[in-house]
């Protein structure tokens, strides 16, 4: 199969079997660039109810520019990855600054924009405009590194700059944006990531090195991130009354400017957890607390893993703590709360 039939049989499997997405129905780049934003480590399934409650709630490039921090935060929460957002916003100003309030039609400025990498610009530009430049991300690396049976680490720039180069070689001008999304529709449904590929079902299969030499466990090949470092971390409900305290986490560094339950860390496999949870609550000047209830669980970051344990109280007055913001507990959803803290909220609940 040469690669003008490649292209050819790619586009009529695409066209017969890809899947009803809410951001497929329009060809307007802002509601592509939303979902790619959001698309980004986040399964397409769970994406969908995201994308339409923020498009409802911000339809625009103005309205997103113009947004409160306290709507934008709490339309992605769940989402992680907080930064995100906040550069889409700033993207959604520079529009309408510079073009005013409207998406950029070319490669080189949406790629000029905050937050727009090479494969978001990719994207946008050719699904939106049918501009032909190659949308690469991971998918699309795997599903050419099994075909041209690439062993080189598909993290390295060279090897996407190189699969980057073949794909830009072969793509149809006509049809930029529907060879993109197919590429990524066949990584994602055929030539999947995690378990062995459905080659019987692949509309390629024929010209996939790989598939023919029984290479796809063992292609691509990716280099082992860095172990993840471990921190253990008392999470508190603190209760007065109707309310419960939460803190406004700083402006840099992980979960930047969201809102959180107290929390602190507390040294690994400390064994006597009683005095430090006192001692920890000590320095939110909490002294005079019931213990009422405790649960524990774990979140994972990309780089960090969290061991939680969440520790439900009732406080007798309210801490001289200034960075504690008490609320009340039916006012914890108009709070952009990461779900990093989750088991805070299922503590209050009950």
């Amino acid at each position: 199969m040469d690669k003008k039939e490649f292209v050819e049989v790619l586009l009529y499997w695409y066209d017969t079997n890809q899947r009803i997405l809410p951001w497929r129905e329009s060809k307007d780049p802002y509601r592509i660039w939303v979902s790619e934003i959001m698309l980004q480590q986040t399964r397409v399934e769970a994406v969908k109810p995201y994308y339409e409650r923020f498009i409802e709630t911000l339809p625009d490039i103005k309205s997103l520019a113009n947004a409160e921090e306290e709507v934008l935060m709490n339309l992605w929460q769940g989402l992680g990855y907080y930064n995100r957002v906040r550069n889409m916003q700033i993207a959604a100003k520079t529009m309408v600054e510079k073009f005013s309030g409207k998406f950029p039609s070319t490669y080189e400025e949406i790629l000029s924009l905050k937050g727009i990498g090479e494969y978001t610009a990719g994207a946008v530009s050719s699904i939106a405009y049918g501009i032909p430049v190659p949308a690469v991300d991971g998918n699309v690396l795997r599903v050419f590194s099994r075909i041209l049976e690439n062993y080189d680490d598909i993290l390295k720039q060279s090897t996407k700059k190189k699969i980057t180069e073949y794909i830009l070689d072969m793509m149809p001008k006509e049809r930029a944006g529907d060879f993109n999304q197919a590429v990524m529709e066949l990584g994602a449904m055929i030539c999947i990531p995690n378990g062995a590929p459905l080659c019987k079902e692949c509309p390629v299969a024929s010209c996939c090195i790989a598939r023919k030499k029984d290479l796809t466990d063992c292609i691509p090949v990716k280099k082992k991130k860095s172990q993840r470092r471990i921190e253990e971390r008392f999470l508190f409900v603190m209760e007065y009354e109707n309310e419960v305290a939460i803190i406004k986490r700083k402006n840099s560094g992980l979960l930047a400017g969201l809102w959180e339950f107290p929390n602190i860390q507390i040294e690994k496999n400390n064994e006597n957890k009683e005095d430090v949870l006192k001692q920890s609550l000590e320095k939110f000047a909490v002294c005079d607390f019931d213990l009422v209830e405790e649960k524990e669980g774990k979140h994972i970051f990309s780089h960090i893993e969290w061991q939680l344990k969440a520790v439900k109280i009732r406080i007798k007055k309210k801490p001289k703590d200034k960075k504690l913001v008490f609320i009340k507990k039916n006012e914890i959803e108009d709070y952009a709360i990461p779900t990093a803290f989750k088991l805070g909220k299922e503590l209050l609940d009950k």
